[in-house]
């Protein structure tokens, strides 16, 4: 096979690999990109490619093992070695450290709406909470195991009424909250 007969072959699988690309890097100037490092390697490795072959699955392999190789080379770019005692991997992209501030004001926030619950109801809460079944609960209180039942799912409810701008905040639906 020729050169300008190879050449053609190529150019005709254009388009469907310009599809191709778009779909594994979802943008279009990172596939453009990708097709034409993939024409290059097709047009400098012709001699490797054998006449009477699937081209198109050639040229798809290229461009799936030049994406993957790519993909890899960004990844560890953004990783870097932490110089303390110990050599770790850190990768960059995520935040070492969580501010836990906000999630001290929720907690104070709903500890107050606990607070503000009738005793008759944000005792057998609270003791779910802490992981006693319904049965402890009704033995401990000594009230039967329906009567448990019924003020923890009170409580939910007030409490969801009281937090509920927490709800709205974290993007939980009405719906949602009413299952809860």
């Amino acid at each position: 096979m020729t050169s300008i007969e190879f050449k053609r072959m190529v150019e005709k699988e254009a388009k469907p690999l310009r599809q191709y690309a778009y779909q594994l890097t979802r943008n279009v100037e990172d596939s453009n990109d990708l097709v034409q490092e993939t024409m290059l390697k097709a047009f400098t490795y012709q001699d490797k490619f054998e006449s009477g072959t699937n081209l198109k699955g050639w040229l798809y392999t290229i461009m799936k093992n030049t994406f993957i190789n790519n993909y890899r080379r960004m990844v560890k770019r953004n990783t870097f070695i932490d110089q303390t005692d110990n050599d770790y991997y850190l990768d960059s992209v995520s935040p070492l450290v969580k501010n836990q501030g906000e999630q001290k004001f929720i907690g104070n926030d709903i500890d107050e709406a606990i607070h503000k619950l009738p005793l008759s109801l944000s005792k057998p809460f609270t003791m779910n909470v802490k992981g006693f079944k319904y049965h402890e609960i009704a033995e401990i209180l000594r009230i039967p195991i329906g009567t448990v039942k019924t003020r923890i799912f009170v409580a939910r409810r007030q409490l969801r009424q009281s937090l509920a701008s927490y709800g709205r905040m974290y993007g939980y639906s009405k719906i949602e909250m009413e299952m809860a």
